[in-house]
């Protein structure tokens, strides 16, 4: 399986998307400080999961998801919206 996930920062409250075949390895990857992105946002919490058969797939979702658009702005919206 390969998942596209969000995770939320509590130390600045933004949101990272990403792909990964091992979802809990790759959240602790980023808590660790591992990620170059984001290991100047931590701690960081799993907001949003989805599983993908394929990687293709996970890579395509994560793409689109990252473009920006439509499908960003409700996701965040409801991610913003279940955490309060």
């Amino acid at each position: 399986m390969f998942y596209v996930y969000i995770l939320k920062s509590t130390k600045d409250g933004k949101i990272y998307t990403g792909y990964t075949s091992n979802l809990r390895l790759r959240i602790t990857e980023h808590n660790n400080g591992l990620v170059e992105s984001t290991k100047n946002r931590r701690p960081l919490v799993l907001v949003y999961y989805e599983a993908y058969k394929n990687e293709k797939d996970a890579r395509n979702q994560e793409r689109y998801l990252k473009d920006g658009g439509k499908a960003k702005i409700e996701l965040k919206n409801r991610i913003k919206y279940s955490l309060v």
